[in-house]
C-alpha cells in the first residue's frame, strides 16, 4: 500500500502543485480586489468566502456570486480564476487517467492487493511456483483436499487462466519472476501458515533460484523442486532441497520395473497416481528390442535404464552428434518410414516417441503402427492440452511428464512414508507383489486409492493416544473398523508401520500399536473420512476397541441413568 501511495504522489506531484498554485492565485486575487456590499459601501472578500467561491467554481459546478454581487473588476478576475483552475484541474485529470492506465502502476496495485490477500490467509497453504500443466494439477488436487495454494508464474496468460478455473477455493496468483526473493516473500514464504514450497516451473534455473531463496530465507520450510537435469538436481541438493523430482528419471525407472517386475510396477502406479481416477491395467512392456526416437532428456534416461536392465535398444535422433546419442544411432526424426525401417521397426518389440514435439511424436507412432501393427507403442505427451489426441491414438504407454511430477509431489505431501515403502517393497519377491496388488484392489475397487500417513502423536491424534493409554485400544485392526459396525472392516489397507528403527511392511491386524508410531495407509476416500471421524471420538474408539456403547452427551447420559434406575426398580 505504501508503494502505491508513493507512486501516486510522485506521478501527481506536478499536477497537484499546479492546482494548489492556481487556487492560491485565484483566492489571493479575490481577497485583494475590492467589492461593494448591499449598502453600496466598500467591502473586501475574506479568505473563507474566496476559497468557497473558487471551490465551487473550479470544477465548473457554478453557484453564483457570494456574499454580494461582484463588481466588474471582481467579475473579470473571476473569469481569470475560472479558466486558470479549470485548465489545471483538466491537466490533473488527464494525468490521473494516464496513471491508471500505466502498466507499472497497475502491476504495483495488483502486487499490493496480492500481498495483502496472502497476509490475511489463516489456513495452511502451499506456495506453488509455476502454473503450467504440473502447477494446474497440483493446485486442483490440493484445493480438493481442503488445502490452500498461492501461485507465482512469469506468464500473465497463466495467471489469467488461474482466475477462470473452477477451483474449490480462491487461489491468489501473481505474474512475477518466482526466483526473486522479494516475490517469494510477498507470496508468503515467511508466513506462519505456509507449509511448503513447490517449484515446478519449466526452467531448472528458476527452480534452483526458488530452492536457494527458500532455504536461505526460511530453512525449516519443506521445499520440493522439479529438475530435469542431473546438474540442476545436484545444485538443488547442495542447498538442502527436501525432495527433487525428475520426471524422465522416474519414467525410465518405472519402465525398467514394468519389464522386470510387472506386479510391483502395477502397485507403484496405483499408489502414485491421482486418487479417484480409474484403475488402469496397462499391457506389460515387452523385453525385446526398443526403438527410442529422440535422444533428449527422456530418451537418454530410458536408454540408460533399459541398457542397465539388459534390454536391447536402437536410437533414432535428428542430430545425434549434438545430443550425444550412441554411435550406432539412426539419423532422422522417426516420422519418416525409411528412418524407422532403417532402425528395424518391423522386427522391434516396442517404440517410444520421446521428442519434445507432440505432433512429431504422434506422427512417429502412426508411422510405426502402419509398418508393424503388432509393435508396442509409447509416446511422450508434452502438453496436457493434447491429451485427448493421444488418448485417441490408443497408445500402450503414454508418457506425461507433468502428470508424473504432480503425482509424485502429491504423494510426498500426503504420504511421506510412500517412497520408503516403495523402495523396500521392490526388494520383495514377485509373489509378495502379486498379493499386494490383489489386496489393494479389494479395498479400492476400481479407482486409484487414497494414500496417506497417520502419525500416532499428541499433535495429530490426541484422542487416539488417550484411548491407547486407557487401554481401550491395543492393536492396529481395532480402529480400522466401521464406526457403525465394529465387525465390518474399513476399506483400508495398512502398507507400512514404522517405530523407531522398526519397519513392518503390510502389518497384520493384530500388530500392537504404540504412541509415536507412523502408519502408511491406502484406501477409499470414504474409508479415510470414516477413520478420521473415529480417531476424534473417544466413545467411538471405546466401541471399536471393547464393544462398549457408552452414551455421549448430557441428555443421553441422563436418559441412560433413568433407564438403569428403572431396571433396578423392576428387579427389586
Amino acid at each position: 500500500m505504501h508503494t502505491v501511495i508513493a507512486l501516486v504522489l510522485r506521478r501527481m506531484r506536478g499536477p497537484l502543485l499546479l492546482v494548489i498554485s492556481a487556487y492560491a492565485i485565484a483566492i489571493l486575487g479575490l481577497v485583494l480586489i475590492p467589492g461593494v456590499d448591499d449598502q453600496g459601501e466598500p467591502w473586501r472578500m475574506d479568505f473563507l468566502h474566496a476559497f468557497y467561491f473558487v471551490t465551487y467554481t473550479a470544477p465548473s459546478i457554478g453557484f453564483g456570486e457570494v456574499p454580494y454581487d461582484f463588481t466588474p473588476a471582481q467579475r473579470l478576475w473571476a473569469l481569470v480564476a475560472i479558466y486558470l483552475t479549470v485548465i489545471t484541474w483538466f491537466y490533473a485529470l488527464v494525468t490521473i487517467i494516464a496513471l491508471v492506465q500505466d502498466r507499472q502502476f497497475r502491476e504495483t496495485v495488483t502486487q499490493t492487493r496480492f500481498s495483502r490477500t496472502v497476509r490475511h490467509l489463516r489456513d495452511p497453504f502451499y506456495l506453488i511456483c509455476g502454473y503450467g500443466d504440473t502447477g494446474h494439477l497440483l493446485v486442483r488436487s490440493l484445493t480438493e483436499r481442503g488445502l490452500r495454494a498461492v501461485v507465482l508464474d512469469i506468464r500473465q496468460d497463466r495467471i489469467d487462466l488461474l482466475g477462470t478455473r473452477d477451483l474449490v477455493s480462491y487461489v491468489p496468483g501473481l505474474r512475477t519472476d518466482a526466483g526473486q526473493p522479494t516475490a517469494l516473500l510477498d507470496a508468503g514464504l515467511q508466513h506462519p501458515c505456509c507449509v511448503g514450497v513447490l517449484a515446478v516451473t519449466d526452467s531448472d534455473h528458476a527452480n534452483l533460484q526458488v530452492a536457494i531463496s527458500s532455504k536461505l530465507l526460511n530453512p525449516s520450510l519443506p521445499v520440493i523442486c522439479r529438475a530435469e537435469s542431473e546438474e540442476a538436481a545436484g545444485n538443488m541438493a547442495s542447498f538442502g532441497t527436501d525432495h527433487i523430482v525428475n520426471p524422465f528419471e522416474a519414467f525410465g525407472d518405472r519402465l525398467a520395473m514394468a519389464i522386470r517386475s510387472p506386479r510391483m510396477h502395477q502397485a507403484y502406479e496405483w499408489l502414485s497416481s491421482m486418487p479417484g481416477s480409474p484403475l488402469v491395467e496397462r499391457p506389460r512392456p515387452p523385453a525385446g528390442t526398443w526403438i527410442i526416437c529422440g535422444y533428449g532428456r527422456l530418451g537418454r534416461a530410458v536408454h540408460r535404464y533399459l541398457d542397465d536392465g539388459g534390454v536391447a535398444t536402437r536410437v533414432v535422433d535428428a542430430t545425434p552428434e549434438e545430443s550425444g546419442a550412441p554411435e550406432a544411432a539412426i539419423v532422422g526424426k522417426g516420422t519418416e518410414a525409411h528412418t524407422l525401417e532403417a532402425a528395424g521397426v518391423k522386427s522391434a518389440a516396442a517404440i517410444l516417441a520421446a521428442t519434445t514435439d507432440d505432433a512429431d511424436n504422434l506422427s512417429i507412432i502412426m508411422t510405426a503402427r502402419d509398418l508393424n501393427p503388432e509393435i508396442f507403442l509409447g509416446a511422450r505427451n508434452n502438453q496436457l492440452a493434447n491429451k485427448a489426441v493421444f488418448r485417441a491414438a490408443d497408445l500402450h504407454l503414454p508418457v506425461e511428464p507433468s502428470y508424473i511430477i504432480a503425482t509424485r509431489i502429491l504423494s510426498l505431501i500426503n504420504a511421506p512414508l510412500l517412497p520408503d515403502f516403495l523402495r523396500l517393497a521392490r526388494e520383495k519377491e514377485p509373489a509378495w507383489h502379486a498379493n499386494l496388488v490383489t489386496r489393494m484392489r479389494l479395498v479400492s475397487g476400481e479407482v486409484v486409492p487414497e494414500v496417506w500417513t497417520l502419525r500416532l502423536s499428541e499433535a495429530c491424534c490426541p484422542v487416539l493416544i488417550a484411548a491407547l493409554r486407557e487401554g481401550l485400544l491395543k492393536r492396529l485392526g481395532q480402529f480400522l473398523r466401521d464406526p457403525g459396525d465394529r465387525e465390518a472392516p474399513l476399506d483400508v489397507l495398512p502398507l507400512m508401520l514404522t517405530r523407531s528403527d522398526e519397519v513392518h511392511l503390510v502389518p497384520e491386524e493384530d500388530t500392537v500399536i504404540e504412541p509415536d508410531d507412523q502408519i502408511l495407509l491406502c484406501g477409499t476416500a470414504k474409508a479415510r473420512r470414516q477413520l478420521e471421524t473415529s480417531l476424534h471420538n473417544i466413545n467411538t474408539l471405546r466401541y471399536l476397541g471393547t464393544g462398549e456403547l457408552r452414551p455421549d452427551g448430557w441428555l443421553w447420559r441422563w436418559l441412560a441413568r433413568r433407564a438403569r434406575a428403572r431396571d433396578r426398580a423392576t428387579d427389586g
